[in-house]
């Protein structure tokens, strides 16, 4: 069973950082990419940010702008994202995803939501003063 657990969300004022993580377990972390997606209050899902299977390709969305940065440990079956320069608008709950097959046949499919096929239960990120 595929399982994704994330951590590391809080409450942060504007300009800070925060850095997420995602545990999986149930199946093979190194041959799959991942990606942060986010759910704003009353907004749908938002692709925030994809990686590779191997951490060498990554992609953003445009309002990252540098901001976000995503990674992976695949000795940990861990993926993460460094945030920085929160702004309110980024407040939302942070979702890990993995990627529905260990073929990407071409990088801009990182951004396509549809294209994940299991996703955790995420971690809340409120920035406010």
């Amino acid at each position: 069973e595929v399982q994704l657990v994330e951590s590391g969300g809080g409450l942060v004022q504007p300009g800070g950082s925060l850095r997420l993580s995602c545990e999986t377990s149930g199946f093979t972390f190194s041959n799959y990419a991942m990606s942060w997606v986010r759910r704003a209050p009353g907004k749908g899902l938002e692709w925030v940010s994809g990686i590779s299977s191997g951490g060498g390709v990554t992609r953003n969305a445009d309002f990252v702008k540098g901001r976000f940065t995503i990674s992976r440990d695949n000795t940990k079956n861990t993926l993460y994202l460094q945030m920085n320069s929160l702004k309110p608008e980024d407040t939302a709950v942070y979702i890990c995803a993995k990627f529905e097959s260990e073929y990407i046949w071409r990088w801009s499919e990182l951004g396509n939501i549809a294209a994940y096929d299991s996703r955790g239960q995420g971690t809340q990120v409120t920035v406010s003063s």
